[in-house]
């Protein structure tokens, strides 16, 4: 609930190492040039497969959030008739971050890639190039997991005080709400424009970010506690609101439940344990608790490893290793957290209202079958 296009910023390399044509292309002073790279080795040419994969998987990401906003554009009427519109809204809004952490980082790891793959020596990506990836990287990373946070907090007051979620909560104050989170994302984004902190280039040479293992200044090392601080913040939160909101959810269903099935035991005890549960997993605020606890699952496994090695960096020197072990890590951490805006949209697309009702159908429909075959087989012994 969650930088963003890091589908092409993480192509594997073999070994661990900073290419030489970074000291010549990028126009920096001796002073920044240890925060812009790592050390004067050479890191191993980009293989043609890698940039494949790369492609693909964000033009992958990209349709795959062009399809959930498609869907999302066709459930209005539904949620807007039903006053779930906030949620709608904080939805469009996640798919929209997702799809421009796709697009918009995507296209500046592609020109690295590419000038780096062709070794093109007359093109010159200099330092105002790396402040713009690195902003954007801030901006789409840390975009998702606010609105995720924004998405659990909305249906956990809806789920425990329905009545001032009707009377307080409405489509402008979420507009307002995504005015303010996107802000507070860009703000912190831009401070290195203004000499507050800065953005290097990192391993292996294909994405810029805050230099996380030798922060260089104070500033750096508080930006980059503010970035983890700020995504574990709403990683906690949402995770919070969802257990209040799947409790309040769950008890008074449970209990019905259970009042009906003492109610037509003598009847048709079967028949109404099917249909009690079919409504249940089908209804309209268990539909978007199921796809708020998917899409906050997601963003915890994506993002966590990423963030906690980035603020475990910044307060403990005692943890720093070797240079080598802190790139392959973080790589890894960039790979996983590349997975999250790839998955949101299947979240939404695999756990809509029909996709849930068919598989209620199915699952209600073969435990009828079982049920009558056991009887059957009773009868017949």
């Amino acid at each position: 609930m969650k930088m963003m296009t890091m589908s092409l910023v993480v192509t594997s390399f073999p070994t661990f190492s900073t290419p030489p044509i970074l000291h010549q292309n990028l126009k920096i002073n001796s002073s920044q040039q240890s925060a812009w790279l790592h050390n004067n080795s050479t890191f191993p040419p980009i293989q043609p497969a890698g940039l494949v994969i790369s492609c693909f998987t964000m033009i992958f990401g990209t349709v795959s959030n062009l399809t959930g906003l498609y869907i999302l554009a066709k459930s209005h009427a539904r949620f807007r008739r039903q006053a779930k519109a906030p949620f709608l809204l904080l939805t469009v809004a996640l798919l929209l971050a997702d799809l421009g952490g796709h697009v918009i980082p995507g296209a500046f790891a592609l020109y690295l890639h590419i000038i780096r793959r062709y070794e093109m020596q007359d093109v010159k990506p200099n330092k105002e190039f790396c402040h713009i990836f690195g902003a954007c990287m801030v901006f789409f990373g840390l975009c998702p997991l606010l609105l995720g946070c924004a998405m659990a907090v909305e249906r956990c007051i809806a789920i425990t005080k329905p009545f001032f979620h009707a009377s307080m909560v409405t489509v402008a104050h979420m507009r307002q709400v995504v005015f303010f989170l996107s802000s507070l994302a860009l703000v912190l984004a831009i401070l290195p424009f203004f000499e507050v902190g800065t953005y290097a280039i990192q391993f292996p040479g294909t994405w810029c970010f805050l230099p996380v293992h030798d922060p260089q200044s104070a500033a750096n090392t508080i930006l980059a506690l503010v970035f983890s601080s700020l995504g574990l913040a709403a990683l906690v939160l949402s995770l919070m609101c969802n257990i209040l909101s799947g409790l309040a959810l769950l008890h008074p269903r449970i209990r019905s439940h259970n009042d009906n099935a003492k109610a037509t035991a003598a009847q048709c005890p079967r028949r109404a344990s099917s249909a009690s549960s079919s409504s249940v997993l089908c209804s309209l605020d268990v539909e978007m608790m199921m796809q708020l606890a998917a899409i906050t699952v997601v963003s915890c496994v994506c993002w966590s490893p990423f963030l906690i090695h980035i603020f475990l960096m910044q307060i403990s020197q005692s943890l720093k290793a070797s240079a080598q072990m802190e790139d392959g890590f973080i790589l890894l951490a960039l790979r996983m957290a590349s997975w999250n805006q790839i998955l949101d949209p299947w979240v939404y697309i695999l756990l809509r209202r029909t996709v849930l009702s068919r598989v209620c159908c199915r699952l209600s429909a073969q435990r009828v079958t079982v049920t009558r075959n056991s009887s059957s087989a009773d009868t017949n012994r």
